[in-house]
């Protein structure tokens, strides 16, 4: 079967974004490698720009950078102007606004990881769905060592992934995880060799892609929200979530097809 050519999307994003799609499949690609793909206020507004507004019919979307570094993390000159207080404040909800436009969007997101993803760039990589990791990766938060403090939401989502007590090492310390401490310490979930990555993430996102557009939303807003609320509520909003994908008339299909032995049955794979 032939691969689908991969054609530009026609959004008015910055020079370090690169958009383009694969049949169903969107990649955006961080192409500000001369600095190591540091995002700066243009950029993350960029990536708010396309999540928001990618064609309606983007079932899943790749994210990867080019050169040798997935992001180095926030660029710093954005944060040592002489800002207001209040301006500041406002610098980092841009950032939450743009990062839940990944998490919260229309379409399930894979990143690709290699090289450096530190502060910022492990920010970005943390609001996505899937994450896959080259053995060139590593993780850093490094804002302890520049007098700064996470700003991109790192705190809830890259807590959540790993736990307070590791995070805290990684801000205090300055250390580092390799690409085998950081899928074992729960950042990744694939881990393959070093220039396969943008591969795997797209297998993935043709997988999520197939799926239904209900249960992708479901598993995308209902998912994390049901896991944070108390258990009562959260059940009550699963069988109401559950409902709805039951409803759909993809859903319906696909039992049909299911129950007369027209559908593949779940076998082992990695």
């Amino acid at each position: 079967m032939t691969t689908p050519a991969d054609e530009p999307i026609a959004l008015d994003l910055p020079a370090s974004l690169s958009a383009t799609r694969r049949g169903p499949i969107a990649h955006l690609r961080l192409t500000r490698s001369e600095k190591r793909n540091a995002l700066d206020d243009v950029t993350v507004l960029g990536i708010e720009t396309f999540f928001t507004r990618m064609p309606d019919d983007i079932r899943a979307v790749v994210l990867s950078g080019e050169g040798q570094h997935f992001s180095a993390g926030l660029d710093l000159a954005e944060v040592a102007d002489d800002l207001s207080p209040l301006e500041r404040v406002m610098h980092s909800r841009m950032w939450h606004r743009a990062f839940e436009a990944i998490q919260f969007g229309r379409a399930p997101v894979v990143t690709a990881m290699h090289g450096a993803v530190v502060g910022g760039g492990l920010e970005l990589a943390a609001s996505t769905h899937i994450r896959v990791a080259e053995r060139s990766t590593y993780y850093g938060l490094p804002e302890g060592q520049r007098g700064i403090f996470l700003g991109g939401g790192g705190s809830v989502r890259i807590a959540r992934l790993i736990g307070v007590p590791r995070v805290q090492d990684l801000m205090l310390t300055g250390r580092t995880l390799n690409a085998e401490e950081g899928h074992a310490a729960g950042i990744t979930q694939y881990l393959v060799e070093d220039g396969k990555g943008v591969e795997k993430a797209f297998e993935l996102a043709a997988k999520a892609a197939a799926n239904t557009t209900t249960t992708n939303f479901a598993v995308m807003h209902a998912l994390p929200r049901i896991a944070e609320s108390n258990p009562s509520s959260g059940l009550l909003t699963e069988s109401l979530m559950a409902t709805i994908a039951e409803m759909s008339p993809e859903a319906t299909q696909r039992l049909k097809d299911f129950l007369e032995k027209r559908a593949a049955k779940v076998l082992r794979q990695s």
